[in-house]
């Protein structure tokens, strides 16, 4: 369960002529049929075909019902064989039980319109066989089950015969007449493939035994002398034993992944016969040796219709053999990176040391260094190493939260300000077993600290999961190189979570973020927070998804909180007003970070401050947003206090008035409440602005709040009173247009007692065009940048630190 998913909860009977490799099926009549009443070449009944040439007695000694014979021609030497399953070839002209000859009746319930009473008793007269034929719409139910389940068990069977007032014995015939024409189909396209190759392969070999009875030397072009190697063989040679030698450490990885050994091609593959001849011995279609359960990489599935199959060696590309070779690259990396994580989060005092300002643990980098070697190369001139880890119980089970981290949608809607944006790129391997140990996929991602001054991190980098244990998990990131810059600012060594059940629900989960990246791009500002872990390390991702889980299990339970009964809110109503909540944070989250979601244009003003970052977009085709031209402001300033005093004051509602315009310098109230956590900041709230004169209207306000350890988030948005009534009552919130402001408060990072103090970031989105059309003013810009300035200062002077 996510987030997501709690907000959005509201063919015929086979003919007798039918094609066969070496001739056409035909029927063969029982014993008591007249053969010799035939006259030639008329059209017989399908109960009465018979092969003219063969002898007038049964095939099968004591049988009595329909069998089915191979006609190769009119000369009357035609190979007999069974069209069930079951058919035994060592049967053909013996004697078989009662039973055998029951199962071997593959098409006689298909002919015949009685019922199974014509078999009981021999001094009961025989009546005559009358052809049945499914109709389509029985054809078509059949082949709709067919391609679901083309083994189905007894009561599927029974079902099916009820549903199309056939009797068992018939849909149970029917599949395996179904069963055998599908292989059968196969088998021939799989032998008129290997013919072609075959004769390939003998003209080759012809031609090679002509080049070897007149050996030619390739430099001179004379007689070639035996005994001599050729450049050309050695050159051959040194390439196979590369790629052996390739094929083995494959192999190895291959047995990790799957924990058990696994052999190479090269033993299991019989070596060629020694003899000149070079003939061919085809068993099991060329791929007896081959066990598809040695592959660790999801491959094409080969029981797939082949009409496209190419049939020479010059129409087929090295592309697929270029991308198994990147895939077992790939996965060599998410193996060692998988180690390293493990080690590194099972590992504490020797790795780890707690630092005691902060609270949080720090990498010793020479133990790192001499117990680890890089997987991804050495660190690029001008990086810095930052490294965390964090342990903490989640109100989550192992398999959801994997599920959760596998699946980029629901990763981006448990940690919204954390990741900006994020996309599956390549899904390598699926897992084994129908889990999702041994998951392998490339992804990309932006992860971001909101605020101007720190640049959003564009990863690229493979996912790994695997089941270390029953109930143990580990999901793992590494960064790889594939269409990243050739410079990147910041690159993922292995991070990652090991996940472990505990009662009641609960896991523990221990999160180590280990990267590397290019601090002249962070302003000084904020370097103390993001070396401390708090901005991209183990502490943010353990803090946010504590509180993400916290609010999941709250929403989802049926009780509401005392302070929600103030204001009637439907079940409907709820929904609809967090989904529109998870909305306006969204879109507030992206107008600070300038992250790809939207498409901003930074603008330079020379009446703007340095420190405040100015951009601009058009909306156009939104409903959820006002058309026109949007601009967005955000700033970072430090204040001389906790994060906790500062988050109090901006959600305290009768303290808006100090800072807030929207106010109308008057009180605002409280009209509705939706509690996401323990903590009282933890909610949405939908406040109104009274009015202080008759000129001044009321004014809704959209208001979501919360707060955790490693930091806090105010995001407000006026909204029509209008809209907020139908979202109240359940209606869709996505025709709701808002554009989002608000606070980002997260502490310094500097831990150091009387200093300790807190960063605010100041962002507005606001509408300065009506007309997506219209060019930008100096003006508007001027303006959102004293609206910014005007509030920091306002904040300042009702908090007291405006020095």
């Amino acid at each position: 369960m996510n987030f997501g998913d709690f907000l959005d909860s509201t063919g015929g009977a086979i003919a007798a002529d039918l094609p066969y490799p070496n001739g056409k099926i035909a029927i063969v009549a029982p014993p008591s049929s007249n053969i010799n009443a035939m006259p030639s070449g008329a059209t017989a009944h399908p109960s009465q075909l018979i092969s003219q040439t063969l002898p007038n007695k049964p095939i099968f000694n004591g049988s009595t019902g329909l069998s089915l014979a191979l006609q190769s021609g009119m000369d009357g030497q035609g190979e007999v064989a069974g069209f069930g399953e079951n058919y035994d070839g060592n049967n053909v002209g013996g004697r078989r039980s009662r039973d055998e000859e029951h199962e071997s009746r593959s098409l006689s319930d298909n002919f015949d319109g009685g019922s199974g009473d014509d078999l009981d008793g021999a001094d009961k007269p025989r009546r005559k066989k009358r052809y049945h034929r499914h109709t389509p719409q029985q054809i078509q139910e059949l082949e709709a089950l067919f391609k679901e389940c083309p083994h189905p068990d007894e009561k599927q069977r029974l079902e099916l015969g009820k549903r199309l007032s056939l009797e068992t014995r018939q849909v149970k015939f029917w599949f395996q007449n179904r069963r055998t024409q599908m292989k059968t189909q196969l088998e021939r396209h799989e032998n008129s493939l290997l013919r072609q190759e075959n004769d390939k392969l003998r003209a080759e070999n012809m031609s090679m035994r002509e080049a070897m009875r007149n050996p030619m030397c390739t430099n001179c072009g004379g007689p070639a002398i035996m005994g001599e190697i050729s450049l050309e063989e050695q050159h051959l040679k040194v390439e196979n034993a590369r790629l052996k030698d390739e094929l083995d450490r494959v192999c190895v990885l291959a047995g990790k992944f799957l924990g058990r050994p696994v052999s190479s091609f090269t033993n299991s593959i019989a070596p060629p016969y020694p003899n000149s001849s070079l003939e061919l011995g085809v068993g099991a279609n060329g791929f007896g040796a081959f066990n598809s359960s040695m592959l660790p990489l999801d491959l094409p599935d080969f029981a797939a219709p082949l009409p496209g199959m190419p049939t020479n060696k010059q129409t087929m590309s090295t592309a697929p053999i270029e991308r198994s070779l990147e895939r077992s690259m790939y996965l060599e990396l998410a193996l060692a990176a998988m180690d390293e994580l493990v080690k590194m989060a099972q590992l504490e005092d020797a790795l780890w040391i707690r630092n005691l300002e902060t609270g949080t643990e720090i990498l010793n980098e020479d133990e790192y260094m001499r117990n680890f070697s890089s997987c991804i190369g050495m660190k690029p001139n001008g990086f810095i190493r930052e490294a965390s880890k964090e342990s903490g119980l989640v109100i989550i089970n192992s398999l959801a939260l994997v599920e959760t981290l596998m699946d980029s949608n629901k990763w981006a809607e448990m940690f919204p300000c954390i990741v900006a944006r994020t996309t599956t790129t390549d899904v390598i391997s699926n897992g084994m077993g129908g889990t999702r140990s041994g998951s392998l996929q490339l992804m990309q991602a932006e992860l971001q600290v909101l605020s101007p001054l720190v640049p959003v991190r564009d990863l690229h980098f493979l996912r790994f999961c695997k089941q270390l244990a029953a109930g143990v998990w580990a999901v793992v990131d590494v960064s790889i190189n594939r269409e990243t810059p050739a410079y990147p600012s910041c690159r993922r060594l292995p991070s990652g979570c090991v996940v472990q059940d505990m009662p009641n629900g609960y896991s523990k989960v221990t999160w180590v973020e280990h990267s590397e990246y290019d601090e002249n791009e962070v302003r000084q500002l904020y370097r103390p927070l993001i070396n401390s872990g708090f901005g991209f390390g183990g502490p943010r991702w353990i803090a946010t998804l504590q509180r993400q889980c916290e609010c999941l299990a709250i929403l989802m339970s049926s009780s509401a909180t005392p302070k929600e009964n103030h204001t009637a809110i439907s079940a409907g109503g709820r929904r609809s007003m967090l989904k529109l909540a998870q909305r306006m944070t969204n879109n507030f989250c992206a107008g600070v970070c300038a992250s790809s979601v939207h498409k901003w244009n930074k603008i330079r003003a020379e009446n703007v401050d340095d420190d405040v970052r100015v951009m601009t977009r058009k909306s156009v085709d939104d409903p959820g947003e006002p058309q026109g031209i949007v601009l967005s402001a955000a700033t970072s300033v430090w204040l001389p206090m906790p994060p906790q005093r500062l988050f109090d004051f901006l959600r305290n509602e009768h303290l808006r008035s100090e800072w807030d315009i929207l106010s109308n310098g008057g009180p605002m109230q409280e009209m509705a409440h939706i509690a996401k956590g323990q903590d009282q900041g933890n909610c949405v709230s939908l406040l109104r602005a009274s009015a202080v004169n008759a000129n001044q209207t009321n004014m809704l306000i959209l208001q979501e709040t919360c707060i955790d350890a490693a930091g806090a988030l105010v995001v407000y948005a006026p909204v029509d009173i209008p809209a907020m009534h139908v979202v109240m009552n359940g209606g869709d919130s996505s025709y709701v247009a808002l554009l989002p402001s608000g606070f980002a408060i997260v502490p310094d990072g500097r831990g150091d007692g009387a200093a300790k103090g807190s960063l605010l970031t100041v962002a507005f989105q606001i509408l300065v065009n009506s007309l997506p059309t219209a060019k930008l003013t100096v003006e508007s810009v001027e303006t959102v940048n004293n609206l910014i300035s005007c509030t920091v200062q306002k904040i300042k002077a009702a908090l007291r630190c405006e020095s």
